[in-house]
């Protein structure tokens, strides 16, 4: 019997020390972007400069790992010269990829540069395995990142339906929305995440600390505001997170809580050999806003658990998730829980 081929595992890059970090702990390619509109993490501060970039891309090829470079946003009429030139950049840079959501640019890619291997982003929210073979009749993409909204069930009747390979999200924040057409943060601060590359613009966010109210625990409470919008507001010595308007805490006919989405993290080792099984070529970390201490902790969990796991499927001994794993990814888990998020609705 052969033995079952390894997903690669892709992790994030928001920084050169990200970077090594994310290869000396067991990835197997890294994604990154360029500072600027084109890339769907341009935060201030974040993401690698050209010579940085430069340094990145010799430090992964020379440890015979792969660079993928995330083109992720859509271009603004006017300017799509702008998206046409990172795509230029990439392939100069030598990406082994870049991950696309436009399709205008991904027929740019294809025309101007046939041997570039193109990545549907999660951005461009294909769902269904019509919509990933239009992509690669037209555009003959070699792999679709999936949103975060499909159960293992529907992950798997699209890997039987396409010649495309799959690539999922392993660990990180969840998305509730048909990524690539969320308009919960335009809303609120005016800036589309699917243009503009942030959800929920770090310049909108506000803490403000303030004594308790009638009815409060006793202390000094944090309210945290999205463009002036109470997003949610934390008692004394619990944890904030960050204000983003699908995980707030809203009243919904008397009741506070999350009613949208709660802000935990995506994990996946629990199922791991279900992806196996069913034969997904890919599991990405999500985090290129994160630090290098989170890229190299979950990176290593992942590597350790995905080599077992693969072990298991091939004749080994059984699998099971180590405790330690659960424990070290609970460090850097949103809110310090995790899910399956859409993997497991008990419903279907």
């Amino acid at each position: 019997m052969s033995l079952r081929k390894v997903p690669e595992l892709i992790c994030p890059a928001g920084s050169l020390p990200a970077l090594k970090a994310a290869v000396d702990n067991g990835a197997d390619a890294v994604y990154a972007g360029f500072r600027n509109a084109t890339n769907a993490r341009n935060f201030a501060g974040l993401n690698l400069d050209d010579e940085t970039l430069k340094k990145g891309a010799a430090y992964v090829h020379q440890r015979g790992k792969k660079l993928l470079i995330a083109i992720n946003t859509f271009p603004q009429p006017g300017r799509e010269h702008e998206w046409q030139r990172a795509v230029d950049a990439a392939v100069q840079l030598g990406a082994n990829a870049v991950i696309l959501a436009d399709l205008g640019l991904l027929a740019y890619a294809r025309k101007n540069h046939p041997g570039l291997a193109l990545h549907l982003s999660v951005q461009g929210s294909a769902t269904n395995y019509e919509a990933i073979e239009f992509c690669r009749r037209e555009f003959d993409i070699r792999r679709v990142v999936l949103p975060r909204v499909l159960t293992l069930a529907q992950v798997k009747h699209l890997i039987q339906h396409t010649r495309v390979e799959i690539e999922v999200f392993g660990f990180g924040s969840l998305c509730v929305m048909n990524e690539g057409r969320c308009w919960l943060s335009s809303y609120a601060t005016g800036e589309s995440p699917n243009t503009v590359g942030a959800c929920s613009p770090a310049r909108f966010v506000r803490w403000e600390k303030r004594p308790a109210r009638t009815g409060e625990a006793p202390g000094e409470h944090m309210d945290a505001r999205l463009n002036g919008i109470l997003i949610d507001t934390f008692a004394p010595r619990e944890l904030a997170g960050y204000p983003t308007l699908c995980k707030g805490r809203f009243e919904v006919e008397g009741d506070t809580y999350y009613a949208i989405e709660e802000p935990t993290s995506l994990n996946v080792l629990a199922v791991l050999p279900e992806l196996l099984e069913m034969g997904v070529a890919a599991i990405k970390i999500e985090g290129r806003q994160r630090s290098p201490a989170y890229v190299a902790q979950v990176t290593g969990v992942l590597r350790a658990a995905l080599d077992k796991a693969i072990a298991a499927s091939n004749g080994g001994s059984g699998y099971a998730v180590d405790s330690g794993w659960q424990t070290s990814l609970a460090k850097v888990s949103e809110g310090h829980q995790a899910t399956l998020g859409a993997y497991n609705r008990p419903w279907r």
